[in-house]
């Protein structure tokens, strides 16, 4: 008998590394999954059960039992373990062998990694996986990049173990290089985005308006069965609905307000500025978890600078209905500026992005997917470089439509003392992208001014500098 050959490996079995290895061998595909932590190894051979998963004692044993030219997948943390575990690799390796780097890893490493292991005649593909614990197990969504005949070669396991929406797999080849790991980082940031303006919309229910836990679960559930539908919404119907087992109240109010991060949402502001695309509603989230993070001094602050909050006395339906309003329009330009940033980014770092395709494969199995992303993927379907949903007819229409309320929300939470940042950074970007004429005329000329850093004039071409009095 033949020694069996496997045709994958998963290198990292955390909770996701695991739920996808099981996941590509309920599809039929033979795949060798490796830790170092050998409980976790052990684990998994607990569940492999009829599947064809070898659960690998030792880094020789994974390798050597891997089909050539090898396919080798990686879930492990971003940063130097990515290194460590490809230095520990490469003397087990031959050219033409593939690694897959699956984590969220910055973009620029994934560039310098690629670059180092073809020199060594390897391929090195970065995909970005979205979905969960859940979405590993049975369906993610994932944005692969790098070399396209490294994508083709895993291209029927990724379909396969992939969500699929009207039986179309959320998995497309998206570009080269980084492409995928940047697609996924851009993802994360709408994310942070819409998880911050869910936020906001709890805090002026919760303290704005005295809604309980109950009533919360049941109008997020509501907004989820027609306009503002997403998995986002979903869950949050479900969070308020959880009773914590120690001490029988709902689990959210025995939550501590600090919001973690692991950089990928500030990873997209810091490129959003560094290729000069605004995306306000992305940068106002990442500051609000680092706000949140300031626990102590927040306190310290509610002592010290008190601020009398005040209840909404009114009708309460109407600002029910407003808000719904004004988060749709919310959520439809926090998608705008992520897929603005998607549309500069293709250019600037040659990634050639189709964004009707991105807007497809998030449809399914990640986080931010959403009724809201049919819409945009019919925007980009109609005109493929669009450079801002807000240009889209339908999607422009829906949020002039509903403008009036967003200014509505804004008004009051300014009123009553609850901090918006989300929803207000929504409403000043549209007005700023609306406008033909902003104050940025007074800008040149403070520049000129302080710094003679010229100017230019509406009435003539070139550059101008004057001896300002």
């Amino acid at each position: 008998m033949t020694e069996q050959k496997y045709e994958i490996g998963m290198i990292g079995l955390g909770v996701m590394g695991r739920n996808l290895v099981l996941n590509i061998g309920d599809h039929g595909y033979s795949v060798s999954g490796y830790d170092k932590d050998i409980t976790k190894v052990q684990e998994l051979q607990t569940e492999v059960g009829s599947r064809t998963i070898n659960a690998a004692q030792s880094l020789d044993e994974f390798v050597s039992v891997l089909s050539t030219p090898r396919a080798i997948m990686m879930l492990v943390p971003a940063g130097k373990i990515v290194d460590t575990v490809i230095h520990e690799l490469i003397p087990h390796l031959e050219k033409g062998d593939l690694i897959i780097d699956a984590g969220n890893s910055h973009f620029k490493d994934t560039d310098l990694r690629a670059k180092s292991l073809a020199e060594k005649g390897i391929l090195y593909m970065g995909v970005g996986i979205s979905g969960g614990e859940e979405g590993a197990r049975h369906g993610p969504s994932l944005m692969p990049g790098g070399p396209k005949e490294a994508y083709e070669r895993v291209r029927p396991i990724f379909e396969a173990v992939a969500a699929h929406v009207d039986g179309v797999p959320c998995v497309l080849y998206l570009g080269p290089g980084s492409a995928g790991h940047y697609v996924k980082m851009v993802h994360n940031g709408i994310e942070y985005g819409l998880m911050q303006l869910i936020a906001e919309s709890y805090d002026l229910m919760k303290r704005g308006l005295a809604l309980s836990d109950a009533e919360l679960s049941i109008i997020y559930g509501n907004w989820n069965e027609n306009l503002l539908n997403a998995y986002l919404i979903e869950i949050t119907s479900r969070i308020f609905a959880q009773v914590d087992e120690q001490t029988g109240k709902r689990l959210i109010d025995e939550i501590l307000d600090e919001a973690k991060q692991k950089g990928t949402g500030m990873w997209t502001s810091q490129d959003a500025m560094d290729i000069q695309v605004p995306t306000p509603v992305i940068d106002a989230a990442v500051v609000a978890r680092n706000l949140s993070a300031m626990k102590s001094e927040r306190e310290s602050a509610s002592k010290n600078i008190k601020v009398r909050a005040t209840r909404f006395k009114g009708n309460r339906d109407a600002i029910l209905n407003q808000l719904k309003s004004a988060m749709y329009a919310s959520m439809i330009i926090t998608y705008a500026q992520g897929m603005s940033q998607l549309h500069a980014a293709s250019k600037v770092y040659e990634y050639s992005l189709n964004l009707e395709d991105v807007a497809r494969i998030w449809r399914g199995g990640c986080i931010i997917r959403a009724a809201l992303l049919e819409n945009i993927q019919a925007a980009y379907h109609a005109r493929p470089d669009l450079p801002n949903l807000l240009n889209d007819s339908s999607l422009g229409k829906a949020v002039m439509a509903r403008q009036k309320d967003l200014r509505k929300v804004v008004g009051l939470a300014v009123k009553l003392g609850i901090p918006i940042p989300c929803l207000m950074a929504s409403l000043a970007y549209f007005d700023g992208y609306r406008n033909a004429w902003l104050p940025a005329n007074l800008i040149q000329a403070q520049r000129d001014d302080f710094g003679a850093h010229t100017y230019e004039r509406v009435d003539a071409k070139g550059v101008f500098h004057t001896h300002w009095e």
